[in-house]
């Protein structure tokens, strides 16, 4: 299986490292426009295989002819949003950088599956879909599986609990609108109410929605990596060992939930064949509204891709 990444930033970089320390894939490309820094880092990753005992192929390149024969096209590609921008202004920048992107994936990748994770999120991974053309199964986004393990993390760190034992399923748009499901929540089989009161539970999910801008305003010149990277490995792994995991995934919903045309976080199960089948939950009247709301919000961005006539 190869794997082509397209931005080899700090998320981008990171899930190189990860696919070869874990040797999911057989071979990475990392994929840049600034000149010598997916070489760079490309090479820097080649010399450390011999530590990790990793034979993955990974390799840097200006040149997106590179990524030919991938299976997997890793987009992270756009500009993160800065003060005094617009969501429209970030929405112009970065859908712009992705009609290049994606034209070049149905050049050179035209069998390939587009993984999304450059933001807006929701919005740049239906817009992949219409640039591309391809089939819906073959384009989904990241977002849901980071904001599901921020929100693990920061129960655990209340409960002084593993992570391993927390389940947990997030839906709806990524960022403030997002939607956890305390319901669906529990510790190795005990749902989350016994652990927590509504108060606790609340503040938790105020965090996660929050949990992006948290690590922004520490950072204070960049955003996460670690777990976004960690995040798109684990998509990558279920697919390249055709796990059929339940992952919350940003997926196209054709009358889901009562959406259509539209992509937004559920959970979904992630095979071989990418999104094989999305999982419809039973979700009581206050969920359902919350998961409106959500979708509303990602609908409007998309409405402003037309009315901007960017798409």
């Amino acid at each position: 299986m190869k794997v082509a990444i397209i931005g080899s930033g700090m998320v981008g970089a990171s899930t190189a490292y990860r696919l070869i320390e874990c040797e999911t894939v057989d071979e990475v490309v990392l994929l840049d426009i600034v000149e010598g820094m997916p070489q760079g880092k490309g090479l820097d990753m080649a010399e450390s295989a011999p530590v990790l005992k990793s034979d993955v192929k990974i390799t840097g390149s200006n040149d997106y002819s590179e990524m030919e024969g991938a299976d997997i096209i890793v987009n992270t590609a756009g500009i993160p949003r800065k003060p005094g921008m617009t969501r429209m202004d970030l929405l112009k920048t970065n859908i712009n950088i992705n009609k290049d992107v994606t034209a070049n994936i149905v050049k050179y990748a035209p069998d390939s599956m587009i993984l999304v994770v450059a933001n807006p999120l929701d919005i740049m991974t239906y817009a992949a879909w219409k640039l591309s053309g391809f089939e819906t199964n073959k384009v989904f986004g990241m977002a849901g599986i980071l904001d599901t393990a921020r929100y693990r993390a920061f129960i655990a760190m209340e409960l002084g609990v593993s992570v391993e034992d927390i389940n947990a399923i997030l839906m709806g748009g990524h960022g403030d609108t997002m939607v956890p499901l305390p319901r669906f929540t529990t510790i190795s089989g005990i749902p989350l109410s016994h652990f927590l009161p509504k108060e606790k539970i609340d503040a938790i999910i105020e965090r996660t929605r929050k949990g992006g801008g948290e690590i922004v305003s520490l950072l204070k010149t960049g955003s996460a990596y670690y777990a976004p990277s960690a995040a798109v490995a684990q998509m990558i792994d279920a697919i390249t060992k055709n796990k059929k995991r339940i992952l919350p995934v940003c997926a196209h919903l054709n009358g889901e939930y009562g959406l259509k045309d539209i992509f937004v976080g559920v959970p979904a199960i992630l095979g071989r064949n990418g999104v094989e089948k999305v999982i419809e939950l039973d979700l009581t009247d206050d969920e359902k509204g919350l998961l409106k709301k959500s979708a509303d919000e990602v609908q409007n961005g998309v409405k402003d891709l037309y009315s901007e006539n960017l798409l």
